[in-house]
């Protein structure tokens, strides 16, 4: 199996669901370059998504989907929502899909959980799922336990649909081992954070460009939140105050609107830099085409 059976792209890899980020410009961008984009459901409200599936519809004639955050305060609207709108490709994250499934697959919707470990896996494919999502904790934002080495081909023995290895994804050495794990294709996140058409402030992709993989680092993980973003005085803070005992609460002064200030306003210091470990391979600005060749075929821009 090939991903590009399921959803009819170019190449076989799908854009990560990056919330405050991946818009409905950017999801058609995406699907004019050859992958499966997505826009992303975390910060928007209903009616905001309803826009920004609009303007992907204005904007390719080629797939692309929505990726549902599943603790969105609205989530029972967007599920209706993207049925009413007629999405044909959904991922999810931050909970179980499975009371959805069955309205979504009447409605003939493929569905492709994120999951971060065999065991949701084989839930998501009893559940109804399409394929699932392996992401391995090498990836930016919020992750699980197990890396990709390890998680893709235990999640390939554990289940008989479709896996997309996610994680640790930048370039087509780790596409290729994704392949030989045993993954059908790819799901991938901060190397298309640095892309021109990717919509963050500039601040964002130097400091992507600028990071080591060493400097995505996680906050939360002792409170059960775990979240990797890109080092700076917030998650210095972050890290030292939930290693006192802070609460969650007090940790939440750290984090609330973060995101945004990095996305909108490029505060590199107090802003949430949502990225995974492969921050340290991305060197450049480069067209979202380019990017996503050399991941699927190894071909350099030239």
């Amino acid at each position: 199996m090939d991903l590009r059976d399921l959803t009819g792209t170019e190449f076989p890899l799908i854009q990560g669901g990056m919330a405050n980020i991946a818009d409905g410009k950017f999801a058609a961008a995406v699907a004019n370059a050859g992958g499966l984009g997505l826009i992303a459901s975390g910060g928007f409200s209903v009616d905001r998504m309803k826009q920004e599936i609009a303007i992907a519809k204005e904007n390719t004639d080629k797939p692309f989907g929505v990726n549902l955050m599943l603790m969105h305060p609205d989530i029972e609207a967007l599920s209706d929502l993207v049925i009413e709108e007629g999405v044909k490709f959904l991922t999810t994250g931050a909970g179980n899909p499975g009371r959805f499934m069955e309205k979504w697959k009447k409605a003939g919707i493929k569905v492709f959980p994120v999951v971060a470990s065999p065991t949701l896996a084989i839930l998501m494919e009893r559940d109804g799922a399409d394929a699932v999502i392996a992401e391995g904790s090498e990836s930016g934002g919020h992750i699980g336990e197990m890396a990709t080495m390890t998680l893709v081909p235990q999640v390939c023995d554990a289940v008989n649909i479709p896996v997309i290895a996610a994680g640790g994804i930048a370039d087509h050495r780790q596409f290729l081992a994704a392949h030989d794990l045993g993954a059908c294709g790819v799901q991938v996140g901060t190397v298309l954070l640095c892309s021109e058409e990717c919509p963050i402030h500039e601040n964002y992709k130097k400091a992507v460009i600028k990071a080591k993989g060493t400097d995505a680092v996680v906050t939360g993980r002792i409170g059960g939140t775990p979240v990797r973003v890109l080092k700076n005085r917030m998650t210095r803070e972050y890290i030292r105050n939930e290693k006192a005992g802070a609460s969650l609460e007090e940790l939440e002064k750290f984090t609330l609107g973060s995101l945004r200030r990095a996305v909108f306003e490029g505060d590199t210091k107090t802003g949430s830099l949502m990225a995974g470990q492969t921050a340290g391979q991305v060197k450049e600005i480069r067209p979202l085409r380019a990017i996503i060749e050399d991941i699927c075929t190894g071909k350099k821009d030239s």
